[in-house]
């Protein structure tokens, strides 16, 4: 993790004011600026060499589907069960390091020209803690918005899918902003999230409440 420190803050600031004032033309995750930007069309040129594909979740999609002030320093991607090691050998010797894996822990590689840190949410995988395991596994990144051989954002109702998974305090507090920003997807995300499992619906329903008190404060 990088250490609070004057030159980090400014990168911060400066990060900030370039996804504002360039929000409007952002509309995938290679417009991302600088180290981001970067290490998105190095996962591109993986992707490429194994014919894989992936979508960007956490906190980038986040950002991309209206929670302007949501900043995050890892990129977390989605990718098939079955590409993963394949995507792991490939980082491996493309300016990546793979990083040790903790037991219980998904795959995650550095970024050694940016120091950046790329999570990999496996297809297959069970989000949530071992106290609290989600009722579901992650999806394979296809269902997810995946398209070509390039990283895309993952769609909203799927993104909504995995933070109620999760089941973390700030994971509920993005769905809470993210309904607040996207009211008119209410229908359509309750009815994917329908498909998926009842208790998401519920969560879903009870943080959409929340919004909409937040909104009439």
């Amino acid at each position: 993790m990088n250490s609070v420190t004057l030159e980090y803050l400014k990168e911060r600031l400066e990060l900030g004011d370039q996804l504002l004032a360039r929000r409007a033309t952002m509309f995938h995750p290679q417009d991302l600026p600088g180290r981001y930007g970067r290490v998105v069309k190095a996962v591109d040129h993986l992707l490429q060499a194994i014919q894989a594909d992936a979508v960007l979740g956490g906190g980038w999609a986040v950002w991309h589907h209206g929670l302007v002030g949501r900043l995050t320093q890892d990129i977390d991607i989605a990718l098939a069960a079955a590409q993963v090691e394949d995507f792991l050998h490939a980082a491996s010797v493309a300016g990546f390091e793979v990083l040790p894996r903790q037991e219980g822990r998904w795959p995650k590689v550095l970024h050694k020209e940016t120091g950046i840190q790329v999570d990999i949410l496996p297809e297959g995988a069970r989000p949530g803690s071992a106290a609290r395991p989600a009722p579901t596994l992650i999806p394979h990144p296809a269902a997810m918005g995946a398209s070509g051989k390039t990283l895309r954002y993952m769609q909203l109702d799927s993104l909504i899918e995995l933070k109620l998974a999760a089941g973390r305090v700030r994971d509920e507090s993005d769905v809470v902003e993210l309904m607040r920003v996207n009211q008119d997807q209410f229908e359509a995300i309750r009815q994917h999230l329908a498909t998926v499992h009842p208790d998401y619906v519920a969560a879903f329903d009870r943080l959409v409440q929340r919004a909409r008190e937040q909104q009439d404060q």
